[in-house]
This record gives structure tokens, C-alpha cells and sequence, in this order.
């Protein structure tokens, strides 16, 4: 995707300016599950005869797109070789990414970092890269804590790195609670009528962002209705015709619509405007991930809110966790974050940062 770089968020500016905006972990569960990702600002060449081999699960996706040109342009950064830089598309199949895992072993990389198609499979390319000796690092798609018991348990060179999906799927539903059953409930009936549009049904991210953030309505009290449940598998398309088809069935019914990302939230704002809605007006709309579009319509009024998940973040502390195993350190099995809240609020501040960087 090109020219991203240029909206990258600096992590440091975006806590300082958004901070106290999201539902922070407490303090016991993060102490453990943290590390130093700050890098190191001078290029050091001794990285640059390892070979890293990286997995994602699709190009074309926005969040994943991002995260993989600040990746490269993180490694090479610390002095990692372009040419010892290995990134695969697996294109949504599975089989295609262990096949590439298993290409990674063959050509004797360094260091494997997978972004998961299917996390419940996540134990097949475990076994086959523990074996080989290679440390192993997923990111984004949380693998199931069965999967991370075992790499805790063996002491292996495995790691997670990411976000905890439960956190984003709870900012989103108090995105809603906090209009107040009055403004959201525009049908008087003394509940909110909801429509979903999920991302993979199998992905972790998605389970939880699509639970949590009703669980976040039900916790403040609040009655719900769910319409429908759709899963759009994280594709802008897709989320614009199975909401063009629910506002259709269920026409004014709908009050808020919940996207498990903000390419689906995308998606939805065309089939809302399509059908002569105006977001903020007769409906509701959030997404996750705070892509630059995503906070533009924020601010103009044409979504409700999104959840910043840092892909900067994600993307130095893959590099670091990788510098850390080329140099024999241990390293804890599961490195979290914080989501953010972004509404009208802090939507302009976030918009002003990602145009000035």
C-alpha cells in the first residue's frame, strides 16, 4: 500500500495525547505480559545476515498492509538486510502458510513470524518450527491459550504479540453506552437493536471483539437486540452488501451497527448513505483498528467511533522480540497492549498526527 508510511502514529505521541481514553488492563495483567519495545536509533549492521521469514495471512487487508511495511521498514531500520527479508501472503489458506513455514525451515531462516489464517491450526506450524530450533513469534492473530499453555509449559522460543481482542470488543460497546439509551434508541422500544458484522468466525480477535462489545451494553444495563449476524470475513465489500441487504429487511429497526474492523465499518457507511441514513442521525456505526479513513469520518460525523490498535506498536515489537532471540535472551510467551478509544472526541487529535507524520 503505498505512501503509508507517511501516517504512521508515533506510539509515544498517541498514548500522551489519547491517554485515559481506553479501558486500561490492570496493573497485575499487564506487568507480566509486557516488554521493552523501544528500539535502538542507529542501524546496527550485525543483523544483517539473519534471515527473518514472515507470514500473513492476506494482502489487500488495511490493518495487515500497514502492519507489514512498518515491519520491514522497522527491520531494516535495525539493520536486517532487505534481502534477508522473507514476506508471504498465505491469501487466507492455510495449507498455503504451513507451506511456507515449512519453506522458511528449509531455507534455514533465523526467525519465523506468522500472522495466523486459522488460529485454531496454530499448533501444526508450533510443532514443525520447535523442532527445527527456530523461534517462532505470531502476532495480531492471537493463537487459543491451550496453544499458548503448551509453548509456557515446554519453555519453548515462542511469543505472542498483540492486542487483548476482549479490550476492543468492550470499547466499542461503551462507545454506544455512553449516548445514552435515549440517543441510541431511536425506535423507542426501550432496547438497542443491533446488527454484527464479524471478521473470521475462527479468529480469536473476532470471537472476542463480536462477545465483548455486547457484553459491554448488557454489563451497563442496557437491553439488546440483535437483528443479525453476519461475518464479512474483515472485507470492505462484502460488510457494504450484507448491510445494504439488512437495511433492506430491517429498514429503521436497525439503531447501531457493530464491525469487527474498520474496513467492514467502511463498508457499512456506503450501504448507510446508499439507503438515505446519515450515521450519528437515525443510526450508529463502529469499527475497530482507527485506520486514517476510518478517523476522517469521525471527525466529519459519518461514523461513530473505531479502537486504535497500534500496528506501529506491534510492528517494533515484533523487531525487538526477534532481536532478542538472534541474541539468546529469553523472552515472555504473550507481549500485550492497550487499545484506545477513539471517538469525536480525540478523533481531530489523531487525524492531526497521522497527517503530520
Amino acid at each position: 500500500m503505498k505512501n503509508t508510511l507517511q501516517k504512521v502514529v508515533p506510539v509515544v505521541l498517541v498514548l500522551f495525547m489519547l491517554a485515559g481514553c481506553s479501558t486500561g488492563k490492570d496493573i497485575s495483567e499487564v506487568d507480566n505480559n509486557s516488554s521493552d519495545t523501544t528500539t535502538e536509533t542507529s542501524i546496527d549492521n550485525k543483523y544483517s545476515d539473519y534471515k527473518i521469514g514472515i507470514s500473513l495471512y492476506t494482502q489487500g487487508d488495511n490493518y495487515i498492509d500497514l502492519f507489514s511495511e512498518g515491519l520491514s521498514s522497522a527491520l531494516l531500520e535495525q539493520g536486517f538486510s532487505e534481502d534477508n527479508i522473507i514476506i508471504d501472503y498465505a491469501e487466507n489458506d492455510y495449507d498455503t502458510q504451513l507451506q511456507q513455514v515449512k519453506d522458511y525451515i528449509e531455507q534455514d531462516v533465523d526467525v519465523i513470524v506468522v500472522n495466523l489464517v486459522n488460529a485454531s491450526e496454530a499448533g501444526k506450524i508450533t510443532d514443525l518450527v520447535v523442532e527445527a530450533g527456530t523461534p517462532l513469534i505470531y502476532v495480531n492473530r492471537e493463537p487459543l491459550s491451550e496453544e499458548e499453555l503448551r509453548w509456557k509449559n515446554g519453555g519453548w522460543d515462542v511469543t505472542y504479540i498483540g492486542n487483548e481482542g476482549r479490550q476492543a470488543g468492550t470499547i466499542q460497546g461503551e462507545i454506544i453506552a455512553e449516548l445514552g439509551l435515549d440517543t441510541v434508541d431511536l425506535n423507542g422500544n426501550g432496547q438497542i437493536d443491533y446488527i454484527m458484522m464479524e471478521g473470521d468466525p475462527q479468529n480469536v480477535e473476532a470471537i472476542y471483539r463480536t462477545e465483548y462489545s455486547i457484553k459491554a451494553l448488557t454489563d451497563a444495563g442496557f437491553r439488546v437486540n440483535c437483528l443479525d449476524d453476519q461475518v464479512a470475513n474483515w472485507e470492505k465489500d462484502v460488510a457494504r452488501q450484507l448491510v445494504a441487504e439488512d437495511l433492506r429487511q430491517y429498514g429503521n429497526d436497525i439503531e447501531v451497527v457493530f464491525c469487527n474492523n474498520d474496513a467492514m465499518a467502511l463498508g457499512a457507511l456506503d450501504a448507510i448513505e446508499a439507503s438515505g441514513r446519515s450515521v450519528g442521525d437515525d443510526i450508529f456505526l463502529v469499527g475497530v483498528d482507527a485506520l486514517s479513513e476510518a478517523v476522517d469520518n469521525i471527525v466529519k460525523g459519518k461514523m461513530t467511533g473505531t479502537v486504535l490498535n497500534d500496528y506501529v506498536d506491534q510492528a517494533e515489537s515484533t523487531v525487538d522480540v526477534a532481536k532478542r532471540y538472534l541474541k539468546g535472551e529469553s523472552v515472555e510467551y504473550y507481549i500485550g497492549g492497550d487499545y484506545i478509544k477513539v471517538t469525536l472526541e480525540n478523533a481531530s487529535n489523531l487525524q492531526e498526527m497521522m497527517r503530520n507524520n
